[in-house]
């Protein structure tokens, strides 16, 4: 049940959170295509049984952090049925995203799984490329430029023209997780159509890099697709594990700023 659960963390890190180190200034057909309001609901099936459910929003008002003006953006995972009995989740996830450069300025996590408890705050200065730490104790970290924390790098992927990759192009990224900066790398698979609870939809595939453990069945075994459109919303996330499958299915959303792009029959 704990695999389980790591398997999920560790999807949403790998594909969400860590994104392409860009310039500080985003080219204005890159702003982003989200804005306040807006509610994505996701549940999680390990194979045939419904185990969790997960909700990503951004609040409908404009905060300020660190003089700047943020999207304040919630992510919020329970499990559900049995898996709640046998092992109880309720996490939350919370960054403040910079509305013009997309990076983060303050990132929060509260976990609660089963007995264990985590809290972290998280304090960016992108000028001095510096982050202070705080849990337990404090620290302060260094950091690269247009480092994205877990939730952060979510959003900024969604402002990739995805029309400028050719399939088996690799995207490298650096991110933010728990006092530390990782690399990591996805590859571009092209566009594929995709049945989700929400509808079938166009979308662009991207494989990330999986390192070697004893969850994931070989390097290649999450897929992401966004949808192909101007949104870029994660409609679908499929790991096979090294023992049975995860899949992440969007099943409803309000607040897009643009129309989803629904596959039609031919």
């Amino acid at each position: 049940m704990n695999k389980f659960y790591l398997a999920i963390a560790t999807m949403f890190l790998i594909v969400s959170g860590f994104v392409v180190q860009q310039p500080l200034d985003i080219p204005t057909e890159e702003r982003p295509h989200f804005g306040t309001g807006e509610v994505l609901k996701y549940k999680v099936h390990y194979g045939l049984i419904n185990a969790a459910e997960a909700e990503i929003e951004i609040a409908p008002e404009i905060h300020h952090v660190n003089n700047r003006p943020c999207y304040r953006a919630n992510v919020f995972g329970k499990t559900v049925g049995s898996f709640d009995f046998f092992l109880r989740i309720r996490d939350t996830w919370r960054s403040f995203i910079d509305t013009s450069l997309i990076v983060p300025q303050k990132y929060y996590r509260n976990v609660e799984e089963g007995k264990y408890r985590k809290k972290e705050n998280v304090t960016f200065n992108h000028n001095s490329k510096t982050a202070l730490v705080e849990t337990k104790q404090t620290l302060t970290l260094k950091i690269p430029d247009r480092v994205q924390d877990v939730v952060s790098g979510f959003y900024y992927l969604r402002t990739l023209d995805f029309d400028r990759y050719r399939p088996g192009d690799v995207i490298r990224m650096k991110g933010y997780f728990y006092k530390k900066i990782y690399d990591m790398q996805v590859v571009y698979k092209g566009r594929e159509t995709i049945d989700t609870k929400a509808g079938t939809f166009k979308a662009f595939k991207l494989v990330p890099k999986m390192p070697s453990t004893d969850l994931f069945a070989g390097e290649s075994s999450v897929s992401v697709y966004l949808s192909d459109d101007k949104n870029k919303v994660p409609v679908l996330i499929k790991a096979n594990l090294l023992v049975g499958a995860v899949k992440v299915d969007l099943y409803e959303y309000s607040g897009l700023k643009y129309r989803l792009n629904f596959a039609t029959s031919d």
